[in-house]
């Protein structure tokens, strides 16, 4: 099991898109520690295309993509997920390179889809640490999704009905979607951490961190 007492300190922060992931990989690096966000050298490898359409940052990544139902999406999604493994063997060949770097590695919600292979890797070498969303919160990912998109792999999730516009298409099948993942996020995870536990007051870095090692603890 891995034990965050011991340097160096290495966590992955996975989960859909919403959860938080972002957010605490931004407050554990104000707390000193180093950190990447896949979402950013991804777009960094997408940026010529992105800017063929005119578009920049991860919003532009999720308007490039286009709605699911739109006819580039396929090859788009295929050609993000490309990246997204390209980036994500990266940095685990970095880490593999240096056993003493500590890290903080926001990654993707589509993380789940980049192969066995990598997801090993992943395992060996940081902690994961599954953002989870409980039941209730499910429309609250929805409507950020709606409101802010951001890249989203639906894998097929995606399933319009006659008569649907795409906004209720995707309030109807995101939380399929959720749910299709949630197995895969547990299996992959060291441990889980609700998102309503990180917004009680006085939840900080420490506090994250202490969350997380007393999770760890139990497992043993």
């Amino acid at each position: 099991m891995v034990d965050l007492s011991r340097a160096p300190l290495r966590i992955a922060l996975i989960g859909m898109s919403g959860t938080g992931k972002s957010f605490w990989s931004k407050r554990l690096a104000q707390a000193g520690l180093a950190s990447i966000c896949c979402d950013d050298r991804i777009e960094q490898r997408l940026r010529s295309r992105l800017e063929v359409s005119g578009y920049t940052g991860i919003t532009g990544v999720a308007s490039w993509m286009g709605w699911p139902d739109s006819p580039s999406y396929a090859q788009r999604e295929a050609e993000y997920l490309a990246e997204e493994i390209a980036v994500l063997d990266e940095v685990l060949t970095e880490l593999e390179r240096d056993p003493s770097r500590e890290l903080i590695l926001d990654t993707t919600g589509s993380v789940i889809y980049t192969g066995n292979n990598l997801l090993l890797r992943l395992r060996r070498q940081m902690t994961i640490v599954y953002l989870a969303a409980a039941a209730d919160e499910q429309q609250l990912l929805i409507e950020r999704y709606l409101n802010d998109p951001k890249p989203v792999l639906w894998r097929g999730a995606f399933q319009p009905k006659s008569g649907e516009t795409p906004r209720e298409t995707v309030a109807r099948c995101y939380p399929t979607l959720i749910a299709a993942r949630r197995q895969s996020y547990e299996a992959l995870a060291h441990c889980s951490v609700t998102v309503s536990d990180l917004r009680e007051p006085g939840v900080d870095a420490s506090a994250f961190l202490a969350k997380v090692r007393s999770l760890l603890e139990r497992t043993k």
